[in-house]
This record gives C-alpha cells, sequence and structure tokens, in this order.
C-alpha cells in the first residue's frame, strides 16, 4: 500500500461508520501507520484535525436528515454521536449559523461540508531540495517537554517552548554540552504514549555518548536509520511547517519512500532564525 492508497483508505473507513463511535488506532491502521503519525500527516495534508473533519462531516449530514427527512431532532443527534439535543443545538448552530429547527422551517441556508478525496496534484515549478543519507546511531541531550497534535495545539506549543528555552538557558546548557556547537536539533517522538494524540518532543545537540545528563535533561540514543533529509529556506516556524505540508502532500506519494513512523527531527543550525534567508532541514527515518 503506497502512501495515498493509506491515507484514502482511512478516509473510507471514516466515511463507511460515520455514524459509529470511531476510534483513531482503528482509523490509522488503514492507513498502516501509528494513530499519533496518521493524525499528524492528515493535518499537515488536509489542513485541519482529524477531529474538526469527522465533526464538520457528522454535522454536514446531519443538516441533510433535517431537512430531508421527518426524523426526531433528537434522533438524528444520536446517530451523530450527540449525548442531548442541547448539546447538539450548540454544535449544529455553530457549524450551520442557524439552529436544526430554522433549518427544518427553512430548508436552506445550511453549509455544505464534503468528504475528502486523495489526489496527487503536480505543480509546475516547484521543487525540493533533498538527500537520502544512512546514518549509523547517535546519542543527544534533550531537554523534553510532553505536547499534544489535538486542535493542532503542537502548531503553536512548540514555537512557545523554543521561546522559553531561549529565555531561560536551556539552549545556552545544551550547547554547553554539544560536540557541534552549531547545531540545534527539535526531536518529535511518535511513539511510547498511550494516548494517541500526546508525543515528547525534545529541544537538542548530538553529544559524546558518555554525557550524563545534568538535573531536567535527558540523554537518548537515535537508533541507526536510513533518513530522507529535506532542506527548506525561510523564517521560523512558517517555513518548518510548510515544509512538512510538502512531504505530506507531495513528496512521500509520488517518491516511493514509506517513513517508519518512529520519529523525526528538525535541524536548526546556528542563525537568524526569523531570517528570510534561514536554512533549515527535516529528517524523517524511512524504511
Amino acid at each position: 500500500m503506497n502512501w495515498t492508497e493509506g491515507i484514502q483508505s482511512a478516509i473510507n473507513y471514516i466515511e463507511d461508520n460515520i455514524t459509529e463511535e470511531l476510534d483513531i488506532n482503528d482509523i490509522a491502521a488503514r492507513a498502516a501507520c501509528s494513530a499519533f503519525y496518521f493524525q499528524r500527516i492528515f493535518g499537515a495534508l488536509c489542513g485541519l484535525t482529524l477531529g474538526e473533519y469527522i465533526r464538520s462531516r457528522r454535522l454536514s449530514l446531519a443538516g441533510n436528515d433535517i431537512i430531508s427527512t421527518d426524523e426526531k431532532v433528537i434522533d438524528i443527534a444520536m446517530k451523530y454521536g450527540y449525548s442531548s439535543p442541547d448539546s447538539f443545538t450548540r454544535a449544529f448552530t455553530l457549524f450551520h449559523g442557524i439552529t436544526p429547527t430554522e433549518a427544518r422551517q427553512s430548508k436552506a441556508g445550511l453549509r455544505s461540508f464534503s468528504r475528502l478525496r486523495v489526489q496527487i496534484i503536480l505543480k509546475g515549478g516547484n521543487t525540493m531540495e533533498y538527500k537520502i543519507i544512512e546514518k549509523e546511531a547517535f546519542t543527544v541531550l534533550e531537554k523534553v517537554e510532553h505536547h499534544t497534535v489535538a486542535g493542532a495545539q503542537n502548531l503553536n506549543t512548540i514555537p512557545e517552548f523554543w521561546g522559553r528555552a531561549s529565555k531561560e538557558g536551556v539552549i545556552d546548557t545544551l550547547l554547553s554540552y554539544a560536540s557541534d556547537k552549531e547545531l540545534l536539533l527539535g526531536t518529535c517522538y511518535g511513539n511510547g504514549h498511550t494516548d494517541s494524540e500526546e508525543f515528547d518532543y525534545g529541544i537538542a545537540v548530538e553529544c559524546s555518548p558518555e554525557t550524563s545528563a545534568p538535573e531536567g535533561y535527558r540523554v537518548n540514543t537515535i537508533p541507526a536509520r536510513k533518513w530522507v533529509v529535506a532542506e527548506c529556506t525561510g523564517a521560523m516556524p512558517d517555513a518548518i511547517q510548510k515544509l512538512w505540508h510538502e512531504l505530506c502532500a507531495e513528496f512521500f506519494p509520488t517518491s516511493g519512500y514509506k517513513p517508519t513512523y518512529e520519529m523525526d527531527i528538525e535541524a536548526y543550525p546556528d542563525g537568524d532564525m526569523t531570517s528570510p534567508d534561514y536554512k533549515s532541514q527535516i529528517w524523517i527515518p524511512i524504511e
């Protein structure tokens, strides 16, 4: 199964079971990847979270049922996973701009949200700088925090983490142990939590295997892997987030490479991260 087929298979499963209780692990299994990475890929590829997609599809279909059937509102609410008429009415009104009763009376003015279909769109003139490297296992010293992809919070909390790390001396501490003092890493681990929306993200440096971690930090070994290394140019965090979208939407669907879905690394050389000429990288381990 290739990248595009896997994502479409997961979307088809959602649509076939839209009125049932959906489990993220069952959805991700259709794409042959972990629940965390499926949500991360889905968000980068589609521009909305998995939860937003499911909620929007259910409310769109509920709107159709309101205006085209005589079903009771409470029955429609229960059908699409709402436990009470009040909670359904609040969500319906927020999505459509009118209440279910108003929609049934007017039979117009509802918002439609169609199902997703994954397509590869070739865009002329776009190039991506990348290379394939094989790297032996290496050691990093990290300051690690828990983050979540729920509601795309990670797009804000990770840049905030970097800001705090700079102000609070974390980066200076890391660089004092670094074997390469010109390079900072953002290490993202997609496995190891029972909550499929949570993940560990570290600000890190490569260091000696004999390094003893100071309090509040940890030493970790990154296993030997083959990596896709993609480069972007631009100010942080917009440039790296745009590169993630390009990797998900353009590179992996057409390249034939498949991630291992275990982790990824962002590489930030010394320099002005706010500069439009700043260069950074994303490293993704591949099978």
